[in-house]
């Protein structure tokens, strides 16, 4: 009776004159059943950093969110991760900061955006990268559109586990290497987890910040603007952090 079922449902028997119809169904509902599992599966990662709440530190670190438009990324003192990643070390021995961001490959390094790169991003689950970029200069005379927040030593520390968490791995632990980066002392690392129209670059800025302690839902924060209109209210006017 269950099998009588289930080949009903599926339409794995039609009609002589429906099968064309059916067969069409049942390839579009396949695609839609690995399109949904792949959502499901793979759109916690990288996954957020579950941290306790912090007791008030002495100090506070600046770490900033830049906006690029389309997609926002993370910067921070760059000797703050070098123990978690200490391949980032060689790479950038020289930056004071490092600016991170995650993205879809095929997106992130193209040369000219086209509409089937867009598409294909968006609605199909992709590979992701890494782009991380070297700064030796003022942060503000480097990007136009940045924002400070101070975070604690702790709340930075989970940060910087979330974000090697955000890098694949070969067999013996290293990162991987991809292409140089879009702009200045750029480089791309394979990524770890698959980028579509739910865990876009943006979302991956918002579980960065759950992870540092901020209460924010990264479910909603698909957008550069809705990251930039929270980090606005977890601000003060304060230009420096103590």
């Amino acid at each position: 009776m269950k099998s009588k079922i289930l080949s009903q449902f599926f339409f794995i028997f039609p009609r002589k004159r429906d099968f064309h119809s059916s067969t069409l169904g049942v390839v579009l509902f396949q695609h839609l059943f690995y399109f949904l599992f792949y959502i499901f599966s793979c759109s916690t990662q990288p996954y957020v950093v579950e941290t306790t709440p912090q007791t008030s530190d002495s100090s506070q670190i600046a770490i900033y969110i830049v906006n690029h438009g389309w997609h926002t990324g993370i910067i921070l003192p760059a000797g703050s991760i070098f123990d978690q990643v200490p391949e980032l070390q060689t790479r950038f021995k020289d930056a004071d900061y490092l600016e991170f961001g995650w993205g879809d490959k095929g997106f992130y390094q193209a040369d000219e955006i086209t509409f089937n790169l867009t598409v294909q991003a968006l609605f199909w689950p992709t590979e992701s990268v890494v782009h991380v970029v070297g700064l030796t200069q003022d942060i503000h005379s480097y990007f136009s559109n940045t924002q400070m927040l101070c975070v604690s030593e702790g709340e930075l520390a989970a940060l910087c586990q979330f974000l090697s968490g955000s890098f694949a791995h070969d067999i013996n632990g290293n990162i991987i290497h991809e292409a140089n980066g879009i702009y200045g002392n750029g480089q791309f690392y394979k990524g770890n987890g698959h980028y579509h129209l739910f865990n876009t670059c943006n979302k991956w800025t918002a579980k960065g910040l759950k992870s540092t302690g901020f209460d924010i839902s990264p479910s909603v924060k698909l957008t550069a603007e809705s990251i930039v209109r929270f980090v606005a209210t977890e601000q003060d006017d304060s230009t420096a952090c103590h």
